[in-house]
């Protein structure tokens, strides 16, 4: 299986503003990544480049592949990764039904229009990931009426419809209560346990189930280290990251960061 990112020497620019400069990163297949950094570190743009809302510049030496290929269809690149944003929370159509943004998995739309047609088969895939992820009961109820852990939970069973060979998750539990929290993560660890590589993009390292091994920090536009998470989540790195004394805490596998002098 070809890798799910791999880019060399590339700059990504937002408007005028250039955010990554010489941009150097490669993510293989299975291997299940967090992508960490403090507010305005590149995260949002990088993931928005992933899916093609954003275009990098690649230069005479750059390049810049997703599932191994340059040139992609954005409909069809994003039936092939799931993506879970906060972006397409906040701007999904407020008034489909439950089982509707399921369904707009398999054309890769923000809602649901007269002209889609749907297999027996789709349909059978959509109720069975409601049931899955506990959410059928709720299929009949407006989008705008779900909590944000409802929300969250169609849109990762909208991501999952066309079985995408990766999911990314970008700030998976921001907004949730502890228990939609502990649920949305076991959901995680449950997928990668089914061979689904998943790239979480978050600033909370409390985030990062033990199953995700690998670890990229991201400041300001940079790669300030990547590797395996125990030699990437340090003390030192952290603080270096957000320019205050970071200690981390380590236990079966699951990080914390203290203020240093705690």
């Amino acid at each position: 299986m070809p890798n799910i990112l791999d880019i060399a020497n590339v700059d990504i620019y937002r408007g005028l503003k250039k955010v990554f400069d010489d941009l150097t990163l490669c993510i293989p297949a299975g291997q299940n990544t967090a992508i960490i950094g403090p507010n305005g570190a590149g995260k949002s743009t990088l993931l928005r480049t992933i899916s093609r809302d954003v275009y990098p510049h690649l230069g005479q030496d750059g390049s810049w592949k997703v599932l191994g290929q340059s040139n992609w269809s954005v409909w069809e690149l994003r039936k092939r990764l799931g993506i879970v944003s906060l972006d397409l929370q906040q701007n999904f159509n407020p008034f489909t039904e439950g089982a509707g943004v399921v369904r707009t998995g398999f054309h890769a739309s923000l809602a649901n229009f007269t002209h889609q047609e749907f297999t027996t088969e789709q349909l059978g895939i959509a109720d069975g990931l409601m049931k899955e992820l506990g959410i059928y009961e709720l299929r009949d109820k407006n989008y705008l009426k779900m909590s944000t852990g409802e929300q969250r939970r169609f849109l990762l069973a909208r991501a999952l419809v066309t079985d995408p060979e990766a999911l990314i998750l970008d700030e998976p539990t921001n907004g949730l209560d502890l228990p939609a929290k502990f649920q949305y993560m076991q959901t995680i660890d449950r997928l990668i346990k089914e061979d689904k590589t998943v790239i979480v993009v978050t600033h909370h390292i409390d985030e990062i189930i033990p199953a995700i091994e690998h670890v990229v920090l991201l400041k300001s536009g940079s790669i300030l280290a990547a590797g395996p998470k125990a030699d990437v989540l340090t003390s030192e790195n952290l603080t270096q990251l957000y320019d205050v004394p970071v200690k981390v805490d380590e236990e079966s596998g699951w990080y914390r960061a203290l203020p240093f002098e705690l």
